[in-house]
């Protein structure tokens, strides 16, 4: 939660002037911090609203939140069948404006949408306190990139797209109803290159040996950088157009790849994530080899990975 609102932070100093809403839970030492920069804050209790209407007063500005219904995720927010406590506060907060109320899905991108159905239901009904009450309807929304994909009823205002942004899909079962294509690659070049005879084993624990003599290079990536140790034995990489298969363990900057008999040199391009000629590997790919899903790859690859942004011409 202490990432969240130091995020919003350093946007606002980089000159972003567009509203930016935090979703994590708020702690009330920090609400001085969100009001100054202008964050609109994520009610999620009673307490933590009135809190943010004392120090908005305080502070002589007009506090913007938008409040958090659990529908069924468990985590942070209101339960559904009490959201009337926070609606009702809010309309005693003379220095709070609720600008939205929101959900979270938890099971949107599985098969079988019965319980998302059920939480959508669950939300529509909190939202008839506005109607019940003659009240403005504050901005609605619930739907994150599986709900974008399976329930379009859940769109209300806007929706939260996460993963998608990426033009990654958020699991392998999810629909293709919104196109999308992959905005990031993760590359790195071979540092190293020899020859290994039979029998000897490669990194640590001895995880992997050939029977007969291979060419291995090695990678200047590991875990350290986000690539899991679990994908040890497990995963592909491609140089020169080919697929080849990362063997041994995962070391911490390191890694070993086995290009059998093929060439390979000192600084050719190695593709951990993306396409190389007609090949290519998926962060889809590194999630089902690692045994998680592909959120886990793509936020785990940290900051000591130098990123490179390229612009597209479009003339």
């Amino acid at each position: 939660m202490w990432r969240c609102w130091r995020e919003g932070i350093f946007l606002r100093e980089l000159g972003m002037t567009a509203p930016i809403l935090v979703l994590g839970g708020i702690w009330g030492d920090q609400v001085p911090h969100y009001l100054l920069h202008d964050l609109t804050m994520t009610a999620s209790s009673v307490e933590r609203l009135e809190q943010s209407d004392v120090i908005a007063g305080q502070m002589g500005v007009k506090a913007k939140v938008h409040l958090k219904i659990d529908t069924g995720m468990e985590r942070i927010g209101v339960h559904y069948y009490s959201a009337h406590t926070i609606q009702e506060t809010a309309l005693l907060c003379a220095n709070v404006e609720v600008e939205g109320i929101f959900s979270h899905f938890a099971n949107a991108d599985s098969p079988n949408l019965t319980h998302a159905r059920l939480q959508l239901e669950r939300f529509n009904e909190v939202l008839r306190f506005y109607e019940n009450h003659n009240l403005s309807m504050p901005i609605r929304h619930m739907a994150n990139s599986a709900a974008i994909l399976h329930l379009p009823e859940s769109h209300f205002d806007m929706v939260r797209p996460g993963i998608m942004l990426y033009g990654v899909y958020p699991s392998s079962e999810a629909a293709r109803s919104v196109q999308v294509r992959p905005v990031l690659s993760w590359k790195s070049r071979v540092a190293y290159f020899k020859v290994v005879k039979s029998g000897h084993p490669v990194s640590y624990g001895f995880t992997w040996q050939s029977d007969h003599p291979v060419r291995i290079v090695t990678l200047p990536v590991g875990y350290g950088d986000g690539y899991f140790r679990s994908l040890s034995n497990k995963t592909q990489v491609i140089i020169r157009g080919k697929k080849y298969s990362q063997v041994g363990r995962v070391c911490m900057d390191q890694m070993m790849v086995n290009i059998e008999s093929n060439s390979a040199f000192n600084g050719d391009e190695a593709t951990l994530i993306g396409e190389s000629g007609s090949e290519a590997i998926t962060a889809q790919d590194l999630a089902d080899w690692a045994g998680t899903i592909p959120y886990e790859i793509l936020t785990n690859i940290n900051t000591r990975v130098p990123r490179v942004y390229i612009t597209e011409n479009k003339t």
